[in-house]
């Protein structure tokens, strides 16, 4: 994954709790509850904590999307969505949704729409299950048709019968033309995860970003009790990379409180 630390999951999980790091979100492709023991002990072995599951490589790496027109890529992209949950649940942490709701085509978009609304029902349902909890990602329109503004996924969130929340990522926010810290603001409450980058070249966090200490002031007086994600370029070196970002956030963490 081009925004994920770039190494086998026992060095990455090393790295990252040598910088600092308390967790980490472990993104995947194809897997389920049976992966659980084994990426626990991996986690836990560098003495960090597996925080949610994201689904981001079942788009990005095999293209399959819950509005395919095809019924066989739509079932594969759901049951690859179902097991994540599964995993999740296993895990006791959420299970994220973002571009694999996919994009409509001229003459499908009502159609794509309710096949994505089902599916999305679905796997809320299989997550609250489980034990774990979904929560979807507002992306911009360049990936995807469906729910690019917080307004949008949070209203659609609330006609599920089953309990979900929100990701925020401060890279789409900023493509839609949202204002970051107003939308974190408004709803820290329902954000389970923050996603964070650069605001122009979706990079590591640079030092002296004045979105930083306006960020962490909303979240503490919005109730958050979810996780901070880097998810952003890794310039050809993941751990220079975590590091700088790890340095940013703690400068303004400590400039803040």
């Amino acid at each position: 994954m081009p925004l994920g630390f770039a190494a086998p999951p026992a060095e990455a999980v090393r790295q990252l709790a040598e910088l600092g790091y308390d967790g980490v979100e472990v993104q995947v492709r194809e897997t389920g509850a049976h992966a659980a023991e084994e990426l626990t002990r991996t986690v836990e072995a560098a003495g960090l904590k597996v925080l949610g599951i994201g689904t981001g490589p079942v788009c990005a790496q095999d293209r399959l999307t819950l509005t395919d027109p095809s019924p066989d890529v739509r079932r594969h992209a759901l049951f690859r969505l179902l097991g994540a949950a599964r995993l999740a649940g296993e895990l006791g942490v959420p299970v994220t949704l973002g571009q694999t709701r996919g994009t409509f085509l001229p003459g499908l978009e009502d159609m794509q729409r309710l096949w994505a609304e089902r599916a999305v029902q679905q796997l809320a349902e299989e997550a609250a299950d489980r034990g774990s909890r979904l929560l979807l990602e507002p992306q911009s329109r360049a990936n995807t048709s469906l729910w690019h503004a917080p307004g949008e996924a949070l209203a659609f969130i609330d006609s599920l019968d089953a309990p979900a929340g929100l990701v925020l990522d401060t890279h789409h926010l900023d493509a839609e033309g949202v204002d970051v810290v107003r939308a974190v603001t408004e709803l820290a409450a329902v954000t389970g995860c923050l996603q964070l980058a650069s605001p122009s070249t979706r990079g590591p966090l640079t030092i002296g970003d004045p979105r930083l200490p306006a960020l962490f002031n909303a979240l503490r007086e919005g109730g958050f009790t979810g996780w901070l994600t880097l998810e952003h370029t890794q310039d050809g070196d993941s751990p220079k990379a975590a590091a700088r970002s790890w340095t940013a956030l703690t400068d303004a963490a400590n400039a803040h409180f």
